[in-house]
């Protein structure tokens, strides 16, 4: 399973590193994506890292958040910067070994949870002053 770390609350402009730490399963082999879901709002992806290494965000975070991986810690690493009150809600990671499926709903930002095969609980990362 796949487990979500280092949420909070953090002042507008603060800074925030989640983690998505597996066990029974080696991330390297799956493809990583990171999403959110604010309070009544769906859940939409933020970014995701390929197994191969390729990465890429959603715009709305991009120049902001930065995703990456340490293999021999079985960790991805999300570091969100420059952080704002909309960025509030609850964080997931999810894992599938598909070469598009995680992609396609971090450029859509239509997330259908059912295709994914692994998603973690969630973080809640609270931005307010």
């Amino acid at each position: 399973h796949i487990v979500e770390s280092g949420g909070g609350s953090v002042l507008p402009g603060g800074s925030l590193r989640l983690s998505c730490a597996a066990s029974g399963l080696t991330l390297n082999d799956y493809n990583i994506g990171w999403f959110r879901q604010a309070p009544g709002k769906a859940r939409v992806g933020i970014s995701y890292i390929m197994s191969d290494g390729r990465s890429d965000y959603a715009d709305f975070v991009r120049g902001r958040f930065t995703i990456s991986s340490d293999n021999a810690k079985n960790t991805v690493y999300l570091q969100m910067n420059s952080l704002e009150p909309e960025d509030t809600a609850v964080y997931y990671c999810a894992a599938d070994a598909h070469p598009s499926s995680i992609p396609i709903m971090v450029r859509s930002g239509i997330v259908d949870e059912r295709l994914l095969e692994l998603w973690g609980q969630g973080t809640l990362v609270t931005v307010s002053s």
